[in-house]
C-alpha cells in the first residue's frame, strides 16, 4: 500500500479548488481583530501528508491554485489559526496480517514527520499533551501542535499497539474511515451492507482501553451505528472531529439532530466539516471525474520526485481549467454550523474543516479565509466567549475530561 500523499488526496477526492483562486473577502476590522485575539483551534488538520512532499516546506507560504495545499505557518499567521489536531491519516486497506503491518509502519512514520516538524522549528510549532498546554503555546507566539489519528486500522487486531501511539502523543483516534474495518462499521463503506451493526468486539474494547487511557474517542467517518455503540459505552465526551449535519444534507458522512443531541447530552462535541461533497449535493461532471481517474491511475508508485510531482500538478491545473467542478460555497459550510448552534448550542459546536483532505469552499479556499467564521458568527449575535468555545474552548474541554476521565 503505497504512502498517501497530499496530491493523490486531492487527486482521489477531486477537491474543487478553482485554477485561480481569489483573495477572500474583506473581513470587518473588529472582527478580525477578536479573531486574531482568542485561542484557535482546528480539530482536523490533514497537513502531516504535506510534510514529506518533495520540496515542501511547511515554513514557505504556498498558494492552493498552485499545489492544492492549504496549510502552511505563513498562512496560519495570516488566517489566525493558533494550531489543532494534526492527523496521521491511514487509508483503509485489507484485514490482514499484511496490511495491518504496512499500515503500522506508515501510521509510525506519519507520527515521526509531526515530531520532525516540531522539532526542526522549535520557535514556530510546540507539541502538546494535553488540554492546559494549547494556551500557554500560542502565548508563546507558537503553533498548538496535537496528534490525531484518522483511522485505527493501523492498530491492526493488537490493542497493546495503543501504548506506542499514546507515546508518539495521540490524544484522539478515530474508529474508521471510508470502509469497514476490524473496529466497526464506517458511514461510507462501498459495500452499503453493514459488517458488524456498529462496534465490533474489538472495537468496544477498543473503546474501553482509549477511556481508560484519556485518549479521546473519534467518531467521525463512522456508522450511526457505530456512533450510537460508543454514545452508549463511553465513560468520556465523544467528538466528531470533521462532520456536518444530516439535516441540512441527507449524506451518510452527516449526523442526524437526535443523536447530535445524545452527542451535547454526553459532553461531546461536533466540529464542522467543510468538505463540499458533505455540504450539499454536487453537479456530477462525468467529464473531470475521468481525467482524474486517469491522472490518478497515471501516478507513479511509491514517492514522486520534486520533477514528477510539478509534472502531475500542471495536469491537475488542466484538468481544473477544462472541467471545472461546481463547489459548495461559504454559505453552504454555514447552514451547517448555524443549525448545528441552534440545535445544541454553543457549547457542543467546533471547527474542523478538513483542511488538506478535501476541505475548503468557495470563498473560504484556505485557512488564509478563517476570519471569514468568526466574523459570521459575530453578525449572528454570539459572545466573544461563546465564539473562543467554537474555536478551541470545547474541544479543549473533551480532552480534558478525558485526561478526568482516565485519571479516576
Amino acid at each position: 500500500m503505497p504512502p498517501i500523499r497530499a496530491l493523490a488526496l486531492f487527486l482521489l477526492a477531486g477537491t474543487a479548488v478553482p485554477l485561480h483562486a481569489q483573495d477572500a473577502p474583506r473581513v470587518d476590522r473588529k472582527a478580525a481583530a477578536l479573531h486574531q485575539s482568542i485561542l484557535t483551534l482546528d480539530s482536523h488538520l490533514d497537513t502531516p501528508a504535506s510534510l514529506d512532499l518533495p520540496g515542501w516546506s511547511i515554513l514557505d507560504e504556498h498558494e492552493v491554485h498552485d499545489d492544492y495545499t492549504q496549510v502552511d505557518l505563513p498562512r496560519m499567521k495570516a488566517g489566525g489559526l493558533d494550531g489543532g489536531l494534526w492527523a496521521i491519516y491511514t487509508p483503509q486497506g485489507p484485514l490482514t496480517p499484511e496490511g495491518y503491518q504496512q499500515s503500522r509502519n506508515f501510521a509510525v512514520m506519519r507520527g515521526l514527520s509531526i515530531h520532525k516538524m516540531v522539532a526542526a522549528s522549535p520557535g514556530d510549532f510546540a507539541l502538546a499533551t494535553k488540554a492546559a498546554d494549547a494556551a500557554p503555546i500560542a502565548k508563546a507566539g507558537k503553533r498548538v501542535v496535537y496528534l490525531s489519528m484518522e483511522n485505527a486500522y493501523p492498530l491492526g487486531e493488537d490493542l497493546s499497539l495503543i501504548d506506542l501511539f499514546q507515546k508518539m502523543d495521540v490524544r484522539v483516534i478515530g474508529f474508521t474511515h471510508f470502509a469497514h474495518n476490524q473496529f466497526g462499521d464506517s458511514s461510507t463503506d462501498p459495500s452499503k451492507a453493514p459488517k458488524w451493526g456498529g462496534l465490533s468486539p474489538l472495537g468496544k474494547q477498543l473503546l474501553a482501553e482509549m477511556n481508560r487511557r484519556g485518549i479521546v474517542p473519534d467518531l467521525s467517518h463512522s456508522a450511526d451505528s457505530t456512533l450510537d455503540d460508543a454514545l452508549a459505552l463511553s465513560t468520556a465526551p465523544l467528538i466528531l472531529t470533521h462532520s456536518g449535519c444530516k439535516a441540512i444534507y441527507d449524506h451518510p458522512r452527516n449526523v442526524d439532530d437526535a443523536r447530535l443531541k445524545a452527542l451535547a447530552a454526553k459532553g461531546g462535541v461536533i466540529q464542522m466539516n467543510a468538505y463540499g461533497g458533505y455540504l450539499r449535493a454536487l453537479k456530477p461532471n462525468p467529464e473531470r471525474d475521468a481525467a482524474l481517474r486517469a491522472l490518478r491511475e497515471a501516478m507513479p508508485r511509491g514517492e514522486m520526485t520534486a520533477a514528477q510531482r510539478a509534472e502531475m500538478l500542471a495536469k491537475r491545473r488542466e484538468i481544473d481549467a477544462k472541467y471545472p467542478a461546481d463547489e459548495a460555497s461559504f454559505e453552504d459550510f454555514l447552514a451547517h454550523l448555524f443549525h448545528a448552534l441552534k440545535l445544541v448550542g454553543p457549547d457542543h459546536v467546533g471547527i474542523g474543516l478538513d483542511w488538506d483532505g478535501g476541505g475548503g469552499t468557495r470563498g473560504m479556499q484556505d485557512i488564509r479565509a478563517l476570519p471569514r467564521i468568526t466574523e459570521a458568527l459575530v453578525k449572528a449575535g454570539y459572545s466573544e466567549a461563546d465564539i473562543e468555545k467554537i474555536w478551541s474552548g470545547n474541544m479543549l474541554r473533551v480532552l480534558k475530561a478525558a485526561e478526568d476521565a482516565a485519571a479516576k
